[in-house]
């Protein structure tokens, strides 16, 4: 006999509490992102591969090392995708959105990246995510901000979480800052981690959120953003921090949020929380105004966050179960189309309804108080309406079935 097939490592799964944890953020997220305006786009699973070498960069570690590419039978190069902002500015252009702007996106889907497989990461992930197209503005990176906010908050995890934020400048900012950085750490190219060296020549902001406790130390009296950033660019930052505190966001300025690639500019940030070890971020996001022209299509602004369902799940606590259902049990074989007519009656009135497949009325009746079913429905030559709980029972027409259910 062959074994069991598993499956693939790095996958999971989703039954039962799992997957009540798991739909219950989606669902929050569905209903807050509503609340300030965005509208649910659903982009193909996997995409042209250059879709996200281009914008990942073609030597980051998601592209080199984790990105679940082949070739399909026509001979073209597709590739899972491992984040979602990518795919979302590609729609935008495909379908002809830059011109009706801002555009303001929710998203909700499985990622996929090849890595190693520990707590709340997975190779196959699960992600929220928004993206605002359009605005160059503060107000519309603090509303993106505080839309992830309410969602913590909604999942009744924001006591969890602190959100850190930095800026990163505009370009000009950007420029100056990188030179400051690279001429820092060229003083101490031999005490930086391998990776690290690599980092100065293509990407140095990069080197401020290494892992390497040698690269820390280091960074920690690297040169920082503020010392280099343009009147605009600190009047950009200042406004956000502003709009913040009016939506009642709590934050904190952290400097070594940063992101690597060039189209980044201005806002990075990060909701992070000590209650998942090591992995601490479970919302992160920023400013990428670059993003849309290096894709091929126009200069188009554009702030968003995404979020680890799995990560969220882990925190929040399980949700409250749907309604017990009603079981509708013919007490004889002769009464099943007028109970089958009663499950349907049911149904329609938007009350959750079963009925037993097999068996005879009283094992039908010992399934359904096993089944945690807060009412049975007898129907014979008359309709009784028996209480799971304390056992009463009470005659009943149809009308009224439907009326004490629905209270």
């Amino acid at each position: 006999m062959a074994p069991p097939l598993q499956p693939v490592r790095g996958t999971r799964d989703l039954i039962g509490e799992d997957a009540a944890r798991h739909f219950h953020v989606i669902d929050t997220a569905r209903r807050i992102t509503g609340l300030y305006g965005f509208s649910e786009w659903q982009t193909p699973i996997f995409e042209d591969t250059k879709v996200f070498s281009r914008t990942l960069g073609e030597t980051s570690d998601v592209v080199t090392k984790e990105m679940y590419t082949f070739e399909d039978r026509g001979g073209d190069s597709v590739t899972l995708r491992p984040e979602g902002t990518a795919g979302v500015a590609r729609a935008l252009i495909t379908n002809g959105l830059t011109q009706t702007l801002p555009q303001k996106v929710f998203y909700a889907g499985p990622m996929f990246r090849y890595e190693r497989p520990q707590k709340g990461r997975y190779r196959q992930f699960h992600q929220i995510g928004v993206e605002l197209l359009g605005p160059a503005t503060p107000l519309a990176d603090a509303e993106v901000i505080s839309a992830g906010w309410r969602i913590l908050q909604e999942l009744g995890i924001a006591g969890q979480v602190v959100l850190h934020i930095n800026t990163l400048g505009d370009t000009e900012s950007r420029a100056a800052y990188r030179a400051e950085l690279v001429a820092y750490f060229s003083r101490y190219t031999a005490d930086l981690s391998p990776e690290s060296r690599l980092r100065l020549e293509k990407n140095p902001l990069r080197i401020l959120d290494s892992k390497d406790e040698g690269d820390q130390k280091l960074a920690a009296a690297a040169p920082q953003m503020q010392d280099c950033m343009t009147d605009e660019a600190k009047a950009f930052y200042d406004s956000l921090l502003n709009y913040l505190t009016a939506f009642g966001v709590p934050h904190q300025h952290n400097p070594h949020i940063v992101r690597g690639l060039d189209y980044y500019n201005h806002t990075a940030f990060e909701f992070v929380t000590t209650a998942l070890g090591a992995q601490g971020t479970v919302l992160a996001g920023g400013r990428y105004d670059g993003l849309v022209e290096q894709m091929g299509g126009p200069a188009v602004p554009g702030v968003g966050w995404a979020a680890g369902i799995e990560r969220l799940s882990m925190l929040i606590a399980p949700p409250k179960p749907a309604a017990l259902p009603v079981v509708v049990i013919p007490m004889t074989p002769e009464a099943e189309p007028a109970a089958l007519a009663t499950l349907s009656a049911l149904r329609a009135a938007n009350i959750a309804a079963e009925t037993g497949y097999t068996g005879n009325a009283k094992k039908r009746l010992e399934r359904a108080n096993k089944s945690g079913a807060a009412f049975a429905v007898l129907v014979g030559s008359e309709c009784k309406l028996k209480n799971l709980t304390d056992g009463t029972q009470t005659d009943v027409t149809p009308d009224q079935l439907i009326a004490i259910l629905s209270a």
